[in-house]
């Protein structure tokens, strides 16, 4: 016994040895290792992918390599080379990395899966009448839901109170749960307050999941949460009636198509419950948030959505009504600007040489990781956005002296951005206008300050905060 764990010492030891010896190359990009052996970077880059970025680039410039965990991973954060990563579907690999992370979040394998035809598919629901259709039911579900949180706990003069981020974060995942999820099922419906509680349980652990960090506790109730939701998601996408959902039966019909069996098909169902609701609920708090603790900005807003409250109707969807709503717009935008942090990978499937825009050529190994990250820049550049965390109102941004292409990237950019992008933008839209436009909301203390941004979450999409807001609203008396 003592002799094989002698053995197995040695082992680790000689791959320490071995994964340290990795020295940089001629023309490749800067090396930081770290001080720990295999693990490097792992510890910081998990912890706030944002500051220890933004060291990194204040040490090595806009590209670099670190260790994390094991692999290399090249950092860019030179906009104007983005275009050198994103187009490049030949020596850059997109899908190696997310079939890692499906695995470890969704536990999800799909060997024959087949990326560009799911996006072809997506695409004719996410666009054009689908996405009328989807964009009138999911505001039939916002007015209905809404109407609801109306109601007073005790009589007509009582305030609700509740935490900015859940109120958001609730309403929207539920009424997204019924226009995407339950289009079929209207005498059989799954209570979307039950799966919206799993669901929280299961987005708690996700970074953590996606990092292999789980504590053994969390393992298990990852393990739990995720068996439950796949249940609770089985019958969706299964019915042959007209409803909203058709775009869920048409991907439930693709994946039994490249072999995917009843139990792959539910645990895929969670991906997208995922894809589809994780990012507008923490949206609109960012957005609802920065209007509450900006009572001016709050008032422009109000002023401009009171120009079209009488227009209010189901059957005039507002993805149409707010194309002349420059002053939210520009809140809105500015909103996923200042929370929208994405990590855009990419396996390095066989070696190539990166080309920059300031006429920098870097190798890139094969095995390697690339990473872009768009919210150290372009988003939060100084160069770029003069006070990053203030705001701007700008339409032309440079970096050094070149007209930027990206100049912000919530949704990711080219063949891999996101496909329902004016859907989500939509239904941010619809909800922020039917709340102020039928409660009083209010901030429970005035001189209440956001949150700050949960450190973990970067990389994953919209940014959520540590904490919350507390908030108190009732029916506006107009209405």
């Amino acid at each position: 016994m003592i002799w094989t764990i002698l053995l197995i010492v040695q082992g680790i030891l000689f791959l320490f040895i071995l994964v340290s010896k990795r020295s940089r190359s001629e023309k490749e990009p800067p090396l930081d290792k770290g001080v720990i052996p295999w693990l490097g970077h792992a510890l910081e880059f998990g912890r706030d992918a944002s500051k220890f970025l933004t060291r990194m680039k204040v040490k090595h410039g806009d590209i670099f390599t670190v260790r994390v965990a094991g692999r290399y991973v090249t950092v860019l954060l030179d906009p104007n080379s983005y275009d050198a990563v994103i187009e490049d579907s030949v020596s850059l690999d997109f899908t190696r990395y997310a079939q890692v992370l499906m695995d470890r979040i969704f536990s999800l394998r799909l060997p024959h899966h087949n990326p560009a035809v799911e996006k072809a598919m997506m695409k004719q629901h996410f666009e054009g009448e689908s996405l009328s259709c989807l964009t009138s039911t999911m505001h039939c579900h916002l007015q209905s839901l809404l109407l609801q949180a109306q109601r007073p706990c005790h009589n007509q003069t009582d305030w609700n109170t509740d935490g900015l981020f859940s109120f958001c974060y609730s309403l929207l995942f539920r009424a997204g749960y019924l226009t995407h999820f339950e289009g079929e099922q209207k005498s059989n419906r799954t209570d979307p307050i039950a799966v919206y509680a799993e669901y929280r349980k299961f987005d708690n652990l996700l970074t953590k999941m996606a990092r292999t960090m789980l504590k053994p506790e969390e393992k298990r109730t990852a393990h739990s949460v995720r068996v439950r939701l796949w249940d609770l998601l089985a019958p969706a996408g299964l019915g042959e009636g007209s409803g909203s959902s058709t775009w869920l039966r048409c991907y439930r019909h693709l994946l039994q198509e490249e072999g995917a069996d009843e139990e792959t098909q539910r645990r895929a169902l969670l991906l997208q419950l995922w894809a589809t609701q994780g990012n507008v609920g923490p949206a609109a708090f960012w957005l609802l948030g920065f209007l509450l603790t900006n009572p001016e900005a709050m008032r422009a807003v109000k002023k401009e959505f009171s120009k079209i409250s009488g227009q209010d109707s189901a059957q005039c969807p507002l993805l149409d009504r707010l194309q002349h709503t420059p002053v939210f717009d520009s809140a809105l935008e500015e909103t996923l600007r200042l929370s929208a942090a994405p990590f855009i990978t990419r396996e390095v499937v066989q070696a190539k040489t990166l080309h920059m825009a300031d006429g920098q050529e870097y190798k890139l190994r094969s095995g390697d990781r690339v990473c872009l990250f768009p919210f150290i820049s372009p988003q939060m550049d100084p160069e770029i956005h003069q006070e990053p965390q203030e705001g701007s109102v700008k339409k032309d941004f440079f970096k050094g002296g070149r007209r930027l292409k990206y100049y912000t990237m919530p949704w990711g950019a080219g063949t891999n951005g996101c496909v329902g992008k004016r859907f989500a933008i939509s239904s941010i839209r619809q909800f922020v206008y039917l709340v102020l436009s039928h409660l009083e909301l209010e901030l429970c203390d005035p001189e209440a300050q956001m949150p700050e941004v949960n450190s973990s979450r970067y990389g994953f999409g919209m940014l959520q905060p540590e904490g919350d807001l507390a908030i108190r609203y009732q029916p506006r008396r107009s209405h």
